[in-house]
């Protein structure tokens, strides 16, 4: 039987090189005894974790010709599309598009969350949020970059509701890497410390508009951020 977890990784590997470009769009990958013989495993672990990258049609066997690289547009896994997004050329374009997804997702969860949320809910947030002023005060990023994941995460779990947490994971995994690049810079975290603290107290009012609009509000300032901070433009 193939390893499941090493079949991921490999799987994971080859992604990679195909965001990359080390495997081009249109190109072959190597032969199933070449990856075996390169990451020491049986035929068996290449051909699952081809399959993998199959069922997100990034790739696909054509007898004949081999395993070959789909265009990005013919993708239909989510974490594989925001990889080769996030790793392409026009980085702005690619975080502001993960932004207006944000704000699709987040505003109506903030909304649920502020029916729904109960008295752990708004601890949790609270105690993020100080973890944010806290991280800020002292320079620390990384601390910094959890407290804030942390709250959204917290919002998701209050909407009550299972799908929502589901659809946002794969998206948190490629924007822990973004937090990390815009919440290095100081001014960036004052604001989002503010607009967290408006997004808690509106969902701690239990008033589902006045959530929406919170979280909104708090999208539109980290797309405006993002391009004068990050990108020196203009707003």
């Amino acid at each position: 039987m193939p390893r499941p977890l090493l079949a991921d990784e490999i799987a994971q590997n080859l992604l990679d090189r195909i965001v990359d470009g080390d495997l081009p769009s249109g190109g072959r990958l190597p032969s199933e005894n070449e990856l075996g013989q390169e990451f020491d495993v049986s035929r068996l672990t290449v051909r699952e974790a081809i399959r993998t990258l199959q069922a997100q049609n990034v790739v696909e066997v054509v007898r004949g010709r081999g395993t070959l690289v789909r265009p990005v547009d013919e993708w239909t896994g989510l974490e594989a599309v925001l990889r080769a997004t996030v790793r392409g050329g026009d980085d702005l374009t690619a975080s502001l598009q993960l932004i207006q997804v944000r704000r699709m997702i987040e505003t109506g969860a903030a909304a649920l969350a502020a029916e729904h949320r109960d008295a752990s809910d708004l601890a949790a947030l609270e105690q993020d949020l100080q973890g944010m002023r806290d991280a800020h005060e002292r320079g620390d990023l990384a601390a910094f970059v959890e407290h804030d994941i942390h709250f959204h995460d917290v919002i998701l779990s209050a909407t009550g509701n299972v799908f929502v947490a589901v659809l946002f994971e794969p998206l948190s995994r490629v924007m822990r890497e973004k937090r990390r690049q815009t919440s290095s810079i100081p001014a960036i975290q004052a604001h989002a410390i503010d607009e967290h603290g408006r997004v808690l107290e509106a969902i701690r009012s239990g008033d589902a508009e006045t959530a929406r609009l919170a979280m909104e509000s708090h999208m539109a300032q980290t797309a405006r951020d993002l391009r004068e901070h990050v990108f020196g433009l203009p707003d």
